[in-house]
């Protein structure tokens, strides 16, 4: 275990649950191996199981690296993977996703739960912030992530965002470009963020 990290990785945001259809679990193996064949590092939560274990073991076995950042209390209960090429271990939540975010040259939100949303939404705030300046890549496999982007122009439609805030992130349903989007070099935004 160590803590080190470099912003030289993709940072996938995802369930530890696999899904109901098995197109779900299929772009995680996507994403997994077209991070790799970039030459990048998958970054993960560090989990084992669902969306996030697909996605490493597809990235390993096509030749790449995997980092996973996960909190010791998971560790404890043996929620890891095992086979990660590098483990960082981090006291909360907190710092998971604060070293997550660190080591991303780009991030992808592939589906997910709650903890995914929560992750998804916070960077996006970071990056309104000025606080990270990668790429935010929605991955929205059968359109699952639809409803958040009502959401998300609901809240325009309503004033809690201003006009252009969606240019924050970026929507495919294709794997190999959200892979493609999140390793490139990030726009600059000139957006100010409603307080």
């Amino acid at each position: 275990m160590n803590n080190k990290v470099s912003p030289e990785g993709i940072t996938i945001y995802c369930g530890s649950g696999a899904g109901n259809a098995p197109e779900y679990a299929a772009a995680a193996r996507a994403v997994g191996r077209a991070v790799a064949l970039a030459g990048l590092t998958l970054v993960s939560g560090g989990g084992h199981m669902g969306m996030m274990g697909q996605a490493a073991r597809a990235a390993r076995e096509a030749g790449g690296k995997t980092v996973a950042i996960i909190p010791q209390f998971m560790i404890d209960r043996g929620w890891n993977d095992p086979e990660a090429d590098t483990t960082v271990a981090t006291p909360d939540m907190h710092r998971r996703k604060e070293l997550m975010a660190a080591s991303a040259r780009g991030v992808i939100a592939m589906p997910g739960g709650v903890g995914t949303f929560e992750e998804l939404t916070e960077i996006i705030t970071w990056r309104q912030l000025g606080l990270y300046g990668g790429n935010i890549v929605i991955l929205n496999i059968k359109g699952y992530y639809d409803p958040l982007l009502l959401q998300m122009a609901r809240a325009v439609e309503c004033g809690f965002l201003p006009e252009g805030h969606d240019s924050l992130w970026t929507v495919t349903s294709d794997p190999d470009e959200a892979v493609r989007l999140a390793s490139a070099p990030a726009t600059v935004l000139n957006l100010k963020a409603k307080l």
